[in-house]
């Protein structure tokens, strides 16, 4: 997964009030959108969105405060936002999904890079500390099981609840766009979970704007049907060398406890902090506490590497 030949690869690029935007060839006949913010000098930072969910879905202040110490990067995956409509005509994998993220790097003239994986963006954190570590220089990841665990496989640990898996039934069904808006926003009431507040106009907001730059209100649901195939790889994880993070959502409906303590384990690198009442969602109670651990945790990585330079 080095993807040592697209790293010539030709992309376009605008800039759009201190952001640029990219449409970045990953495979054939697929672009992916991609945008960044911050400084290029400072160290870069890749955001690894989860299932189904386009780029967007990172809130701009998270996104905003990062930018301060780093370049920041957040695309969409296949499917989702303003990236290729693939998976009908070309099925592809969940890991196929990781070896996009390494071409974005390489598009970007990236070499290393600090990474954050959410929900399913976590399982492709987890491909390329395995796959592609000389290109991380930090992981972060959280909402999240180990390889082989959870959604991503079999194990003794906690399913979702109920309640979310029987909702999950009815995704990807045909709505008008106030009847999809209504059902993404009771999705995020039952992913954030009880341990803080849950404002419906907040995801509201948020939805339309996910609606607006994907130019249609059609859910994608590619992801929930792509091949789960070679993800029981939790073994090889106690060899991972490159620092991590990982963050645990208690309040998680999707992977509660002990799931992030189990990957804290299962990585041999990991290092475990916890943000209070967090569930499965980003609302703007939990965002300054998880993007303070992470700022911090990039912040000392960044600070030992130049340490060791010296």
């Amino acid at each position: 997964m080095t993807g040592s030949g697209m790293r010539s690869t030709r992309y376009r690029a605008a800039e759009h009030g201190g952001r640029v935007e990219h449409r970045i060839p990953v495979d054939d006949g697929v672009e992916l959108w991609a945008e960044e913010r911050g400084d290029r000098a400072t160290t870069p930072l890749l955001l690894v969105m989860g299932a189904n969910a386009s780029g967007l879905t990172w809130p701009d202040a998270l996104v905003d405060r990062l930018a301060r110490q780093h370049r920041v990067v957040r695309y969409d995956h296949r499917d989702t936002g303003r990236s290729t409509r693939a998976f009908a005509a070309r099925p592809y994998a969940v890991r196929d999904l990781a070896t996009d993220a390494v071409r974005v790097l390489d598009a970007l003239g990236i070499d290393r890079a600090h990474v954050v994986g959410m929900s399913m963006g976590g399982t492709l954190v987890q491909l390329l500390l395995l796959d592609a570590p000389d290109r991380l220089r930090s992981a972060t990841v959280f909402c999240t099981s180990t390889l082989g665990t959870g959604l991503a496989g079999d194990s003794d640990l906690p399913d979702p609840a109920p309640e979310l898996l029987a909702y999950w039934q009815t995704m990807g069904e045909e709505r008008d766009v106030e009847a999809e808006l209504a059902w993404r926003v009771e999705h995020w009431r039952l992913l954030n979970g009880d341990g803080v507040p849950f404002d419906p106009a907040e995801f509201r907001a948020l939805e339309e704007r996910v609606i607006a730059h994907s130019g249609t209100p059609r859910g994608p649901v590619a992801h929930a049907l792509a091949d789960r195939s070679g993800l029981d790889r939790g073994a090889e994880l106690a060899a991972v060398r490159v620092p991590t993070l990982v963050v645990e959502a208690p309040e998680d409906p999707v992977d509660p406890p002990p799931h992030a303590a189990h990957l804290a384990t299962a990585i041999g690198s990991a290092r475990l902090a916890t943000v209070p009442g967090m569930g499965h969602a980003l609302p703007a109670a939990v965002v300054g506490p998880l993007t303070e651990l992470i700022a911090g945790h990039t912040a000392a990585v960044d600070a030992g590497e130049d340490d060791a330079a010296r």
